[in-house]
């Protein structure tokens, strides 16, 4: 069903600064997960674990992607060559790649509004050219990948960086992210933000404050 076209959300100074992950795009499906873990040949529990265990590196930017299906590799006692870790990227990449019909009604929203927007993703530099290039990217005054800066979030560098970046003041920062550390390490330099759980929430609360 295509969705409905919202008001316009105007929130001008402030900047709505969004994750990507599970905000703009929705999780990955069962069927995405039980692709990948098929592909992997381990067990539920070990790959996971070994999944998300290693993450923090590939979206810091320190950890290249082979390393980092080397180290899942290694907790899992799997054998990989290189064609293997090429598909299991490949798969995992996809993905990430669904978007949410609601959230990107309110990103236009807030666009109609005259509200600056920006994105601000914990992920490996892998998915710069979709969150650069992609169809919903020309919203965006700037969009900032963690992979490419060597930082992740909640460090309070990042938000800074995104904040000196934007040329406004702290406090002008609205972030929207799914995961609450996030929100709070965007509060804890003097922004406001709100935990993401459906986009008819999302716009209650941006609408609150206009």
């Amino acid at each position: 069903m295509t969705p409905t076209a919202l008001p316009p959300i105007s929130l001008s100074p402030s900047v709505v600064v969004f994750d990507y992950g599970e905000v703009i795009s929705r999780e990955p499906s069962e069927a995405d997960r039980a692709a990948l873990l098929a592909r992997a040949g381990v067990p539920a529990d070990e790959f996971w674990g070994a999944y998300w265990a290693h993450r923090e590196g590939l979206d810091r930017g320190t950890t290249s992607i082979a390393r980092y299906w080397r180290a899942v590799a290694d907790d899992t006692g799997a054998t990989w060559g290189s064609l293997d870790v090429h598909e299991l990227w490949a798969i995992d990449h996809r993905s990430w790649l669904s978007v949410d019909p609601g959230t990107l009604a309110v990103l236009h929203a807030l666009v109609d509004g005259g509200t600056r927007i920006a994105l601000l993703s914990n992920a490996g530099a892998d998915f710069s050219g979709w969150l650069r290039h992609g169809s919903f990217a020309p919203l965006f005054d700037q969009v900032f990948v963690s992979g490419e800066l060597e930082l992740v979030k909640p460090e309070a560098a990042i938000y800074e960086h995104v904040i000196d970046a934007l040329a406004i003041e702290p406090a002008q920062l609205l972030f929207v992210d799914n995961r609450s550390e996030n929100v709070e390490g965007a509060r804890a330099v003097g922004g406001d933000g709100h935990v993401f759980t459906d986009a008819a929430a999302l716009e209650r609360w941006l609408r609150s404050l206009a």
